[in-house]
């Protein structure tokens, strides 16, 4: 093993990578770390309850369609492309 492969393996050690919506799984609940999309976008989410720090469930997740999410006791469903820009943690 070389030298930068042990310091970038040591370098990432005890760091969580984010996880956006579209990689979340169905059925499991999340909270809202980070929204990082167009600003007419992101006020119409933090409108909708979704803010940082908001509970977030995913109800349905189908490959190549919308998400369906729960937030603040709201359902509503979001593209790909918007999944993308929400940052989420457990």
């Amino acid at each position: 093993m070389s030298m930068n492969s042990s310091s970038d393996i040591l370098g990432h050690m005890g760091q969580q990578e984010k996880m956006v919506v579209s990689e979340g799984e169905k059925g499991k609940v999340y909270h809202v770390e980070s929204i990082s999309l167009e600003e007419q976008i992101q006020r119409r989410l933090e409108m909708l309850g979704m803010t940082q720090g908001a509970r977030l469930e995913i109800l349905n997740k189908k490959r190549g369609s919308a998400i369906i999410l729960k937030v603040r006791g709201t359902r509503f469903a979001i593209g790909r492309q918007i999944a993308d820009g929400i940052a989420i943690g457990e």
